[in-house]
């Protein structure tokens, strides 16, 4: 399987939030997701298996949500911009009501300036322990309550 390919771009200043959620309108057969250094990080696609687990992960935790009414679920193709300015995917997320309602229709519609509350990421064959550890790590970093 291949793994994430990491593009730098320490030469030039990158793409803000706006070029980025552009970049990836553009190129939408592609997922990207930035680190909070600026670097572009082509992300693989899963098998069969990882697939099969993030729609039962996403099954669960939508159900889980509309059973309690307390916020909003999301799946793998949503990008977060977190706080670090890192644009993050992860395969399922909860937000809280409250702090959904407090972003502007643009910025639920485009990339979310926030970090979820919840957060799931599988390892798929694509990642490295290390690398999803440091992933966690970022989210908690951030913000996350619980991964």
């Amino acid at each position: 399987m291949q793994e994430a390919i990491t593009l730098s771009f320490r030469h030039v200043e990158g793409f803000s939030d706006e070029e980025f959620y552009y970049f990836c309108l553009d190129n939408p057969d592609l997922t990207f997701e930035r680190n909070a250094e600026g670097q572009l990080i082509l992300m693989p696609n899963t098998g069969g298996r990882t697939g099969r687990l993030n729609a039962l992960v996403n099954y669960y935790l939508t159900g889980w949500n509309l059973a309690r009414n307390l916020g909003e679920t999301f799946d793998s193709s949503t990008t977060f911009r977190l706080p670090s300015t890192a644009m993050r995917s992860p395969d399922a997320a909860w937000v809280s009501r409250g702090r959904w309602e407090t972003l502007s229709e643009k910025e639920q519609r485009q990339f979310p300036p926030l970090c979820p509350d919840f957060i799931i990421e599988l390892r798929s064959e694509t990642d490295s322990l290390k690398s999803l550890k440091e992933k966690m790590d970022e989210w908690l970093a951030n913000g996350c309550l619980l991964g």
